[in-house]
């Protein structure tokens, strides 16, 4: 039976919805003793992991109750944080009208960011600590999202994964929630808020914290867009995303005081971790080059973004430098080893929590904060660019060519032999516009 579940969530193209798009067929192969089922929305603004918990409650109970079945777990728990009323008692209810409250319960987290983080999230339920540069499994335990855990239900029936729930927020007339097809430009996804209330603005796919800047508004919808938050270009949450290495390099020299607030709040430290995001920012404003052994630190960094946007009082980027060490770090092939064997949470752990509402206090969004409704109107899209690459290891190598025409569902893009990857789908039906490394883009019949 764990082989058949195994196939069918690797036939769909199931990733890890809430974060780095991990394959999730890989995570199932494993025997554990928990599935921790990720409904913490953990990102300011973003709201569609409560919707789907409260709204699409019987799918993701099946789909916990199959990961449970598949990696042998005792015990399911669904973590969502404790100001999501209707939700909670929306799960309640059918753990218990359902039969599962003998292995699945809830587990309410306080509002703090980044309660979601799943090496917070295992260390808040289990009380267990994933070593630097480790995964929940080397603690028996799995976690995945709720929108993962829907997938994981619809691809038990043969549904591979061609829609993604977001969040569509900040300037625009009508914030909302809504589901679209993979591959659908972010422009598009927009004005299904009413269109944006500014004449400039710029997009950020994700949360106001870890999410990008869109250098357009043709980027796609990926399997991982949590959310599209519209701004005003000038926005500090926009500034931090957009500066150069050599420029950041210049300013922590200039401004970086090691007051080490970066480090005192960081979630990765605070756990026990060999993180100090302060060293790295002394390291890089007086040493030349690029090399270093404080500068492999960077590769064990979660990137949620707490020491610049929330620790750091001259407003300086840690996080951004890390991203950019880690990328050049991966890209060489180097390797970090952990420096600990042992693991101590720190005692101020709780005390230094973030709380979410200082935190959108802090990054100027709280006016955005809104509970939109779900869109339930009709929507077509004429064309959507589905990417090869929507998930951690190798792009997917197209299965179409040119003139093909394909339904909702077909599979476009398999998983290199060997390699770690996930299937790719047709999101529309229609016919095969264009074929390149990158994308295949469908157009509408």
């Amino acid at each position: 039976m764990s082989e058949d579940i195994v196939d069918k969530v690797r036939a769909a193209g199931v990733v890890g919805a809430g974060g780095a798009g991990f394959p999730t067929h890989i995570k199932l192969q494993f025997e554990v003793e928990r599935v921790l089922g990720n409904g913490a929305s953990c990102e300011p603004l973003l709201m569609s992991d409560p919707y789907l918990v409260e709204h699409q409650t019987d799918l993701i109970l099946d789909g916990l109750s199959t990961v449970m079945d598949c990696t042998n777990a005792g015990i399911g728990t669904i973590c969502i944080k404790s100001k999501h009323h209707r939700a909670i008692e929306t799960l309640k209810s059918k753990i218990t009208g359902n039969g599962y409250a003998s292995d699945i319960d809830i587990f309410e987290l306080e509002d703090y960011y980044p309660a979601g983080d799943e090496f917070i999230l295992v260390n808040e339920v289990l009380g267990k600590i994933v070593p630097e540069g480790d995964i929940p499994l080397s603690v028996r335990a799995v976690v995945s999202n709720v929108e993962t855990l829907l997938n994981i239900s619809r691809a038990m029936a043969g549904h591979p994964v061609t829609d993604r729930y977001l969040t569509v927020c900040g300037e625009v007339h009508n914030p909302i929630i809504c589901k679209v097809p993979i591959g659908t430009p972010s422009d598009v996804v927009i004005q299904l808020a009413g269109s944006p209330s500014l004449s400039e603005y710029t997009l950020v796919m994700g949360g106001p914290m870890m999410g990008k800047v869109l250098s357009s508004g043709a980027e796609p919808v990926i399997k991982t867009t949590s959310g599209i938050i519209v701004l005003p270009p000038y926005h500090n949450v926009i500034r931090d995303k957009q500066k150069e290495l050599e420029r950041m390099r210049f300013i922590a020299k200039a401004a970086c005081t090691q007051c080490s607030r970066c480090t005192d709040l960081c979630p990765r430290n605070l756990i026990g971790h060999s993180l100090e995001p302060h060293k790295i920012m002394r390291h890089l404003a007086y040493t030349p080059g690029m090399t270093g052994e404080v500068l492999e630190d960077a590769l064990i960094c979660s990137e949620c973004g707490v020491c610049e946007k929330f620790a750091c009082p001259m407003m300086l980027s840690p996080r951004e430098i890390n991203s950019v060490l880690k990328q050049k770090l991966l890209k060489e092939g180097i390797k970090r080893e952990p420096k600990r064997e042992t693991y101590n949470v720190s005692p101020f752990f709780d005390t230094r929590k973030v709380p979410i509402k200082r935190l959108m206090e802090r990054l100027e969004v709280t006016k955005y904060d809104v509970h939109p409704e779900f869109y339930s109107g009709e929507f077509q899209v004429k064309e959507v660019k589905i990417l090869l690459k929507q998930h951690l290891g190798e792009p997917a190598e197209p299965m179409v060519r040119v003139g093909d025409h394909v339904k909702k569902g077909d599979a476009i893009g398999e998983i290199p032999k060997g390699a770690l990857g996930a299937r790719i789908h047709a999101s529309i039906d229609g016919t095969v516009k264009s074929v390149d490394e990158n994308q295949i883009v469908i157009v509408s019949e």
